[in-house]
């Protein structure tokens, strides 16, 4: 659900001059998968993508393409180095989003440039340095998750 939450977030009304907000629905992908390896089955890349093709303004297929290339990356990922720490999943995170903003654009069919590629930068690195605060918060979700409710009756 969070996934399909952070999807919609090029819906709120936001101006800004270059691309500025992560990827959210990318970056939530990324870190339900990197802080809960088996939650996610290697097909949900197909919805998840679809959903964020509608409301991201990418062309169609751009993320089911992304979504699912970095499940099925992750998951071999997860095979090589199965005892991982917070810095591998951070760096994994970052070369993630790298490559996924960059194809994206790519996808896009904008004029390749050194000035368009540079506009890419503040929102790659506000979405790596924003990793930690959404695993963070993806931990305690999944803490919420698994809670027990206890029935009074």
């Amino acid at each position: 659900m969070t996934i399909i939450l952070a999807c919609l977030a090029p819906m709120v009304p936001f101006i800004a001059l270059a691309p500025l907000i992560p990827p959210l629905g990318y970056l939530f992908l990324l870190t339900w998968r990197l802080v809960r390896p088996g939650l996610l089955p290697l097909w949900a890349g197909l919805p998840l993508g679809a959903l964020d093709d509608l409301f991201s303004g990418q062309p169609f297929g751009n993320g089911i393409f992304l979504f699912s290339i970095t499940l099925l990356t992750l998951e071999t990922v997860e095979m090589r180095f199965p005892w991982r720490s917070f810095l591998l999943d951070w760096l994994t995170a970052s070369i993630a989003l790298a490559i996924y903003l960059y194809a994206g654009f790519l996808f896009s069919g904008a004029e390749l440039t050194s000035i368009q590629l540079r506009l890419i930068l503040p929102q790659l690195l506000l979405s790596i340095v924003l990793f930690p605060i959404i695993a963070r918060m993806v931990a305690l979700l999944d803490r919420f998750r698994l809670m027990r409710i206890r029935r009074v009756g």
